[in-house]
């Protein structure tokens, strides 16, 4: 009996959990409407909503990138069960972030889509990102993971380079200040560094 309500009690812990890094992750989307709401976007509330959303796409996969590594160097076990939504997080702020391009920034104009898909180098690594990260969103459940079998893991390294470019659309897209990017290139280069070390180290092994 105690060893069952012991059990439940854990259960019920963990998807208190779950509900509770749910729904702070959906806080600054809910933060960003009400500003929108209460016209507290400045000038330009189109550009500041666009950033905003592309902002935290890359903050979520930032952070998706770094449950690995706090599990290796720390033990730290509980984040992989939320490491998947993250992930879905990270491609739902992106499809976000898209939209509100095509929206607030491009009009759905077909002409001013292509031009800015093929032209402009920050849009096509931006763009290329998305793409890789769509497939990795679709295959994201245990029945995908089960199909592909071995398969899997390696088309989900494919958040690799989708990182790096995720990056290199924020800095191009830089117009002062490289402090915040500076900030994120030194994340992305640890947690994939971290990465590399303990690869080379299994193989050496």
């Amino acid at each position: 009996m105690l060893v069952a309500q012991k059990f439940s009690n854990l259960r019920w812990g963990s998807i208190a959990q779950w509900w509770l890094v749910f729904l702070a992750a959906l806080l600054p989307l809910v933060l960003l409407v009400d500003a929108l709401l209460a016209n507290r976007l400045g000038a330009d509330p189109a550009k500041t909503i666009v950033d905003e959303l592309g902002t935290w796409a890359l903050i979520f996969l930032w952070l998706t990138l770094a449950i690995t590594p706090a599990r290796r160097l720390f033990n730290w076990r509980k984040p992989l069960l939320f490491r998947r939504m993250l992930g879905l997080y990270a491609f739902f702020y992106a499809v976000l972030h898209l939209v509100s391009v095509g929206t607030f920034i491009l009009g759905w104009r077909a002409d001013l889509i292509v031009r800015e898909v093929t032209e402009r180098p920050y849009v096509i690594a931006g763009f290329v990102a998305f793409l890789l990260l769509m497939p990795l969103a679709v295959t994201s459940t245990r029945g995908w993971q089960t199909r592909l079998g071995p398969k899997w893991r390696s088309l989900h390294r494919l958040v690799y380079p989708a990182s790096v470019l995720v990056l290199l659309h924020f800095v191009w897209l830089i117009r002062a200040s490289y402090a915040e990017a500076l900030l994120y290139g030194l994340l992305l280069a640890f947690l994939l560094g971290i990465r590399l070390y303990y690869t080379r180290n299994w193989r050496t092994r």
